[in-house]
């Protein structure tokens, strides 16, 4: 791990987000109210500062789903299984101006089956019904996610929650950093 804190040391002026390859080294401000979920693992490694990874548990009993917060701290680690939905917040109070970053994470996850299908999934604040899904073959997950993003975000109707009415958030309301 010393080539990390090495890196940043040399690079935290630079940092936001650098893929490479299925690794990700992120210390840029992650607000997105959409639930990503992927067929294969992901790993999360916070290196500095601190983040909360949201994921959606189903529940085998009732067959509905869970809301709930996983908060990574500094020095912590977390795998994700598969087909999670999950929402990764990394804060903008840590991010801190431009120039100095204040959280550094990692996530690696591993090579897509060439058949294998990535989701975007926005709920409902207000009843938990899915408002909205966009499904890809993830070949650029920076580029793809900001298209679905947008799309979402830019059209109120597709915002609307089909269950309740309500206008989906595209910003996470009432979120505590851990």
């Amino acid at each position: 791990m010393a080539s990390i804190a090495i890196h940043h040391r040399q690079h935290r002026d630079e940092i936001s987000l650098c893929h490479l390859t299925n690794r990700q080294i992120v210390g840029a401000l992650n607000a997105r109210t959409d639930y990503h979920i992927n067929t294969t693992r992901e790993w999360f490694y916070q290196y500095k500062g601190s983040m909360l990874l949201g994921v959606v548990d189903p529940s085998p009993l009732s067959g509905s789903s869970a809301f709930r917060d996983i908060p990574i701290r500094e020095g912590e680690m977390f795998l994700l299984p598969p087909n999670v939905p999950h929402n990764p917040i990394r804060f903008a109070d840590t991010v801190g101006i431009v120039g100095i970053v204040g959280i550094v994470g990692i996530v690696l996850e591993q090579p897509r089956p060439a058949d294998s299908v990535d989701k975007l999934r926005w709920y409902c604040q207000d009843c938990a019904g899915i408002v909205s899904e966009d499904a890809f073959h993830c070949t650029d997950l920076g580029t793809q996610i900001k298209v679905a993003v947008q799309a979402f975000t830019g059209n109120q109707e597709r915002r609307k929650c089909g269950e309740c009415g309500s206008l989906a958030d595209v910003v996470p309301q009432g979120v505590v950093q851990p």
